[in-house]
């Protein structure tokens, strides 16, 4: 790469296309309000339909902890240890799978293969209605997982072809309200689906998993009917001759993509040895994969158990499921207020620090209430503190990772280390609530402590190298402005070649 240094560059902006990289003869040929009115129209087609989905797969994936309130595992024969491990086998599929089902992606395109991942996942989660051994528990989990495994990563895939690289930013965090809404919908939906008990004979958690999964499956031909494939197929896997956008809003969409990012052009994207040396040798990426490894263990264990927990508190079974959506809501104007400090003023580092301590200081706080056992209003105000902290540091760090890759081959790897080390986290984060430490989970959360400990002294050691970069970044700026001074003073020819070499490079990023 020409003139690129990763360990001097900019961490508040990204590096320039590689020589390989540059574009050929792409020029803006358009008004700014034309470039807004198509921009609107992509978001108001992609975003909804993406954040849909994120929303399903979200309440496919965590309706199982609602279930649990309503006899779920009495029921199917299951132990609380015995639990946990279907829980490892649905983060072992997303594992497994995840590779492959993104090759099919990149095969047969995004609108279909999203659109047929809906319809899989849902019909799993469906048929989880049905399941009455430990044996057909762990089938559904893994089965789930595996249909489920990419859909996330191609969900940001898809962001990245379509925006810019500033506004992907964005628009992963808005993506991933569907995540943080369907958390805390499924939780409130289910104090009245289970209440359905007895209705035909049935228990309430299996109408939890028809209703539910019939929803995807619904929202399935939504996508089918309205998501578009690609900038070469802008069309609906359902209705393949109708295109929605016009050529000239394709144009303007892909050429400000390809302007910001050449690479994404090339028709085979192919990543060679070079990148994965580059990636993997990369520190910076480590301490990402590092932080979402220490973030969402301990999340994905205390969404889990968090009804079954406020239910020991003393209250109602049922009532549990709705008390334990409220942090999950709280989270949403929150994450958008950290996510709008992160994108606005660049405050990649310090927002994901502020947001693990919040996440950690929510275990230390359950720690030690789980010792007021007659003060079960503070002991709840716990669990809604580490709901409303606890998922919003992952997509923060995604934006942040972003800043440190040094060409979008890096940044695909990058993506992939981090999704598939989030969804590792959910294999050990399976085991961390055990039965042996119920209903009070002392164990479990010191271990939540302690690991998001980690986590936030990573992020403090990439937040302490971001200033280091920018003290540096500045120190030369002002040396070259300096340099550039004295020649325009003295006349000397070099001197006024290095200025006009400081303007190009100023022009060229």
């Amino acid at each position: 790469m020409s003139g690129f240094d990763i360990k001097s560059a900019n961490p508040d902006q990204f590096p320039p296309p590689r020589d390989d990289e540059e574009s050929l003869a792409l020029r803006r040929d358009w008004t700014p309000e034309e470039e807004a009115k198509a921009k609107r129209k992509l978001d108001f087609t992609i975003m909804p339909l993406l954040t849909l989905g994120f929303f399903c797969l979200q309440l496919d994936r965590g309706n199982i902890a609602n279930a649990i309130t309503d006899r779920f595992m009495e029921d199917v024969g299951v132990t609380q240890n015995e639990f946990n491990v279907g829980q490892q086998m649905l983060s072992l599929g997303i594992v497994l799978f995840e590779i492959p089902s993104n090759m099919i992606l990149y095969r047969v395109g995004p609108g279909k293969w999203l659109t047929l991942q809906l319809f899989l996942f849902g019909t799993v989660s469906t048929f989880q209605a049905f399941q009455n051994s430990y044996s057909s528990f762990i089938a559904t989990r893994f089965l789930l997982g595996m249909t489920e495994s990419g859909f996330i990563p191609g969900g940001l895939w898809t962001l990245s072809t379509w925006y810019t690289r500033k506004e992907t930013a964005k628009r992963v965090m808005f993506f991933y309200f569907g995540n943080q809404f369907g958390q805390a919908s499924s939780k409130l939906l289910a104090y009245g689906i289970l209440h359905m008990r007895g209705v035909a004979d049935r228990a309430g958690w299996f109408w939890l998993f028809v209703l539910m999964g019939g929803f995807t499956l619904l929202s399935g031909v939504v996508l089918g009917l309205c998501l578009p494939d690609s900038f070469r197929n802008p069309c609906p896997s359902f209705l393949p001759g109708k295109a929605l956008f016009t050529e000239r809003e394709l144009h303007i969409l892909q050429t400000r993509v390809l302007m910001d990012d050449p690479m994404k052009g090339k028709k085979k994207k192919s990543i060679n040895l070079g990148a994965f040396k580059r990636a993997f040798s990369n520190w910076r990426l480590w301490c990402h994969v590092l932080i979402t490894l220490s973030n969402n263990g301990p999340q994905r264990a205390f969404d889990t158990y968090s009804p079954s927990i406020v239910s020991s508190f003393g209250f109602g079974a049922l009532t549990s499921n709705a008390m334990a959506s409220v942090g999950l809501f709280l989270q949403i104007p929150v994450s958008f207020g950290f996510s709008y400090v992160s994108d606005h003023y660049n405050r990649r580092g310090e927002t994901v620090i502020a947001g693990f301590s919040c996440h950690l200081l929510g275990y230390i706080f359950n720690r030690i209430f789980t010792e007021l056992r007659d003060l079960r209003g503070v002991r709840y105000f716990g669990v809604v503190w580490t709901q409303t902290f606890g998922t919003f540091s992952h997509p923060l760090n995604i934006a942040w990772m972003s800043l440190a890759c040094e060409d979008s081959e890096v940044r695909a790897l990058a993506m992939a280390m981090v999704i598939m080390g989030a969804n590792i986290a959910g294999i050990y984060g399976a085991q961390i609530f055990r039965q042996e430490d119920r209903p009070f989970y002392r164990t479990g959360f010191t271990i939540n402590c302690a690991v998001l400990s980690v986590g936030l002294s990573f992020a403090i050691v990439r937040y302490i190298d971001d200033v280091i970069r920018r003290r540096r970044n500045r120190n030369q700026l002002e040396a070259a402005e300096s340099t550039s001074d004295d020649g325009a003073q003295t006349g000397q020819p070099q001197a006024a070649k290095f200025e006009g070499d400081v303007k190009d490079a100023s022009l060229a990023r």
